[in-house]
């Protein structure tokens, strides 16, 4: 069992009960592992950051409606209790940390002002925020987890990363039983930028894979340079490098098999488990015919 909790009694944050627990920890493993072993190196980032590092993203310009900042209180005017369960405008200091609602955003900084190989691949987790117009238990939280797989480099090494994992997620959830549909969607990353907002519209920057029609629980994305140029993360060759995301959000994830198994938590982490072995040695098998090809390429070509 998980405990929903949040302010005014929205059921905004969770809890997770020890089945729940094993059964995130889980998807996180398996997520992780499919970077790891296509290359990725695992980095680890903090749950907030100091706010230019997040306005470099326009995040406040673009997600203004998502944002949570964090400041400390102000102790001058003995306004250190909060009354009637929240602290008033007047007992917060300046707001110097924003807590994100992506975690791939320390993926770019970690990397800012370096150069990066044409292949570079990084996974990291992280606990992201989100401010939203309402909750609804484990679909919809405030608070939540997401893994990411993390392309920087050239733009076909994104387009061949985001390409592997859209068959790597399909695949998994279908030997789990669950039906996802992938769905174009609109981020305004580019809102501001009138080159990237033209190629957004003719071709789509980010596809959802969503469950029963509207819950999105895992989405490929590609960004071009926009992130390479706002943290000044180049190419050998001198361009600024290219970056794309894969994101699972763990949470979400939970509630889909929470549901496809019944409530059943034992039976649907073994599924996990089975689907993530049925998957792998595909991928594994897929991976060998395609190294095979390459050399026969080669061969050919001398």
């Amino acid at each position: 069992m998980n405990r929903l909790t949040g302010s005014d009694g929205a059921p905004a944050l969770a809890i997770l009960g020890p089945g729940a627990t094993r059964l995130v920890k889980e998807l996180d493993r398996v997520f992780a592992g499919w970077g790891l072993a296509a290359g990725a190196e695992e980095i680890s980032a903090p749950p907030l950051f100091p706010v230019p590092d997040l306005e470099k993203f326009d995040v406040y310009t673009n997600f203004p409606h998502l944002a949570w900042v964090a400041g400390s209180l102000d102790l001058t005017e003995d306004q250190f209790k909060p009354v009637e369960g929240r602290f008033g405008p007047g007992a917060v200091s300046e707001a110097r940390y924003g807590l994100p609602h992506a975690t791939c955003y320390g993926a770019y900084l970690f990397h800012e002002g370096e150069q990066v190989a044409d292949d570079t691949l990084v996974t990291l987790v992280n606990r992201c925020f989100r401010n939203e117009d309402h909750y609804g238990g484990l679909r919809r939280l405030a608070s939540f987890q997401m893994r990411e797989i993390v392309a920087l480099g050239s733009f076909p090494h994104t387009q061949e990363v985001l390409a592997r994992f859209t068959g790597r997620i399909q695949a998994f959830a279908a030997a789990l039983g669950i039906e996802l549909a992938k769905v174009p969607a609109g981020d305004p990353f580019f809102r501001n930028d009138g080159g990237r907002a033209l190629m957004q519209k003719l071709s789509p920057v980010k596809y959802e894979f969503q469950y029963g029609g509207d819950l999105a629980i895992a989405s490929v994305n590609t960004h071009r340079n926009f992130f390479g140029e706002r943290c000044g993360i180049r190419l050998e060759s001198g361009e600024h490098a290219y970056t794309a995301c894969v994101a699972f959000g763990l949470e979400r994830w939970l509630a889909v098999l929470t549901e496809h198994f019944d409530a059943d938590l034992d039976a649907a982490l073994a599924a996990v488990r089975a689907a993530e072995a049925t998957t792998a040695e595909a991928a594994a098998d897929a991976a060998a015919d395609a190294a095979a090809g390459d050399t026969d390429a080669a061969a050919g070509a001398s």
